[in-house]
This record gives structure tokens, sequence and C-alpha cells, in this order.
């Protein structure tokens, strides 16, 4: 057991780190540009890359398969509802905390921020932006985004892949025994995808080390400055969420709160050092499965929705934080009503913004809810990168928290490897 411990995925995680910290402060003290920091970031970029490469393939055959599994399920229309409604719990308990902290701490009081620095974001949050996301623009919910400077990018759209899947999974059943082979085709092609992502999943501690090497290199502490405050009440919020409202939601559900943490350290730490929900959705996803006891039929809907439009840090704690410390900044007092116009905005706005998800999107379009200058939304860029990190990782881990609460409560979850203290994944 003492081997199993130091040797498991998630102590390797955490080696990875302690490495990274120490290259990361090396590179801090070598000159600009120099190798090492190149070095760090072209590995911890390349590893999200492989990461993400998987997604689409990930998602379609596990829910085109998990549909099929659910043929079983009598249930299914009740757990899609009961995930929902349980993201809307914990983004409210969240936003909720938010908002105290914002109040006690008051972030934008005595800011010495330069005001030069206020500069409205080219990206605004749309509460039509949720019905325009669900409209697949192709058959993989493919896009391409086009730079200034020319270069251009392929992406795709979670919520269109996951809607597109869907059907085509549904439509599958209705066909009946003739769609037989296309569903086991797409049970035979996730267990290869399965294996290929184990394998990049293995590669963890090395992106670990790199992209926390990458972070300590290239942004330090230094960009804190004036914004010391605003920074110490955000990671203040995070902390409460994970560190006080999860586990609440926990013991009162009868699940070992410690033995939660433990086995998503390896989600956690993740989204820590990648800053992507996306980029940690397929080790989310096998952490559900295989450590935290969830059924994969149940997982392979849970997850990827939850990537998409499950966001406590960047939906909850981050703008209502914002929000307090631009009114403050600008003297524009606010009442009652717009605290709870912030609550709102956060419990249904990480849905309506799916289509263009991000935490600046949140931010503008909380702010253009309560009629604060969007220009705000640039006095607080210099610390993005910083406080991006802790939203990350609470946002996937309450990505890994609510499909198991709602496992638990609907009496599907496998508590038996929950409890195992070997089972991982795997």
């Amino acid at each position: 057991m003492a081997k199993n411990r130091w040797t498991s995925f998630g102590a390797q995680i955490g080696y990875g780190l302690v490495i990274g910290l120490g290259l990361g402060f090396v590179a801090r003290g070598m000159s600009e540009g120099n190798w090492l920091t190149t070095a760090l970031t072209e590995v911890g970029s390349a590893y999200v890359s492989l990461l993400k490469v998987l997604i689409p393939p990930l998602i379609v055959t596990a829910v085109v398969t998990s549909i099929a599994n659910l043929r079983q399920v009598t249930n299914a229309a009740r757990l899609a509802w009961r995930t929902i409604l349980w993201f809307a719990i914990t983004a409210f308990a969240s936003v909720v905390a938010g908002i105290g902290v914002g109040l006690l701490v008051n972030p934008g009081q005595g800011s010495t921020v330069d005001a030069s620095a206020a500069k409205a974001p080219s990206t605004v949050g749309s509460w039509w932006a949720f019905v325009q996301g669900l409209v697949p623009n192709n058959i993989m919910g493919l896009g391409v985004t086009v730079k200034e400077s020319g270069a251009a990018s392929v992406n795709f759209n979670v919520l269109q892949l996951l809607l597109i899947s869907i059907v085509f999974g549904i439509a599958a059943i209705q066909v009946g025994k003739k769609a037989e082979p296309a569903l086991e085709l797409a049970a035979s092609v996730l267990e290869i995808v399965q294996k290929v992502l184990w394998w990049i999943i293995r590669l963890a501690p090395i992106g670990t080390a790199a992209l926390i090497g990458k972070a300590v290199a290239v942004y330090g502490w230094d960009a804190i400055g004036s914004l010391g405050k605003f920074v110490f009440a955000i990671y203040l919020g995070l902390v409460l969420v994970i560190g006080v409202i999860y586990p609440v939601i926990l013991k009162a559900h009868g699940i070992n709160i410690v033995q939660f943490f433990r086995k998503v350290w390896p989600v956690t730490s993740l989204g820590f050092v990648t800053r992507s929900s996306m980029g940690v959705m397929p080790v989310t996803q096998r952490v559900t499965e295989q450590a935290l006891g969830v059924p994969r039929a149940y997982a392979s809907f849970a997850v990827p929705l939850g990537a998409t439009t499950k966001m406590d840090g960047c939906a909850s704690i981050y703008p209502a934080i914002a929000a307090i410390f631009v009114s403050q900044f600008y003297g524009i007092p606010l009442h009652a009503t717009d605290y709870l116009l912030i609550a709102f905005v956060s419990v249904i706005g990480s849905a309506a913004t799916a289509g263009t998800t991000g935490a600046t999107v949140m931010l503008t379009l909380t702010l253009s809810t309560l009629g604060l200058p969007l220009e705000g939304v640039g006095l607080l860029l210099a610390v993005d990168p910083i406080i991006d990190m802790g939203r990350t990782a609470v946002n996937v881990t309450g990505q890994a928290l609510v499909p198991l609460i709602v496992s638990k409560r609907e009496g599907i979850w496998e508590r038996a490897v929950f409890e195992d203290s070997a089972a991982t994944a795997r």
C-alpha cells in the first residue's frame, strides 16, 4: 500500500508540480526568451494539444455507445434533468460565496491600478450565444478562427458535437436491428480511443511539469502589483467553493470527502496547470468513471456537458467579484437587485454563453447586464493568467462532483469502485 501511495498516478502529478516549480524558478532567473522557457512552453502546449485532439472521437463514440446502453435505464431523462439542476445549485452556492467575499474584501476600493489600462474586450457575451451555439455549422461542429495576423485555427464546439452525437445515437436506436453494426463499431472505436487516451494521460506528469514551469517563468507574481487585493479575493472565493461548499455537499450525501479529493486530484491539478476545461475533459471523464464509480453510460453525457456549461470558478466566483471590483473602481454603487442579477447571470449565463465560453465572455455578460463599463475588463487582464489557474481547477473539480452526486442520488453509483483505494483511472 505504501508503494502504491508513493507511485500512484496522483503522486506522479504531484512530483510533476514540484519539478515544474523548480524549473520555472530556474527559467525565471535566466535571460528573457531563454531556451528553458521556450522548451517548457512548447512541451506544455504539445501536451494540451494531444489531450484536445481526442475530444471529438471520444465524445461521439462515448455518447452514441452510452445511448445504446441507456436503453436498459428507464430514468435517462431524469438523469439529464437532475444533472442540470445540480449544475445550477452548485453555481448558485458559488456565486453567493463570491458576492460575500467581494463585499467583505472590497477589491476595488483603494486600488492603484492604472485607469489607462481600461479597455473593452473584442469578444462580448450575448444572451443569444446559447441558441446560436446549439445550431451546428457542420456535421462535426467544426469552426475556423482567423486572427488579425492572418493565421487560421480549426476548433470545435463541444456543445454542438454533444447534441449531434445524441441525435445520431437516438436515431440508431430508432432504426433498430439494422443499426446494430454501427453501434458495435462505435463501441469498438471507443475502446481504441480510450486506450490511446490513457497513453496520453500517462504523460501528464511531464505535461504538468512543463505547464507549471512555464506559468512561473512567464507570469511569476510580478503582475499582481496593484491588483493583489483582487487576486486575493478571487482565490479566497475559490477556496470557499472547493474547501467548504463541495465538502458540505459531499458530507450531506454520505460521501467520504478525503477519498473524493484524493481520487479527483489528477483532474484538479491538471485543470490548474492547463487552464483548460476542454483539455482536461478526457481525464475528468476517465477519473469519474474508473475512480469515482460513476457509470460510463451516464458519465459520457454529464462530463462533456459539464465541461461546456459547468464553471463555478469562471462563471460564478470570478464575475461576481470582478463586477464588484469594477463598480467600486468607477464609483458606481450596486444595490440588492444588482446582486440578484449577478446570481441570475452566473446560474443561467454559463449555459447562455456556451457557444463562446470563457471567463471574459461571462464577465462582459455580467457587466452589460448590470450596466457597468465594459472597459473595466481591461483593468483585470494583467492578472488573468494567474487567477485562471485557480478558476479552472475549481471548474473541473465541480465537473466531476456533480455526476458523482447525481449518480448517488439516483441509485446508480458504483460505491465499491469509489471506496476501493486501489481503484484509479487506468
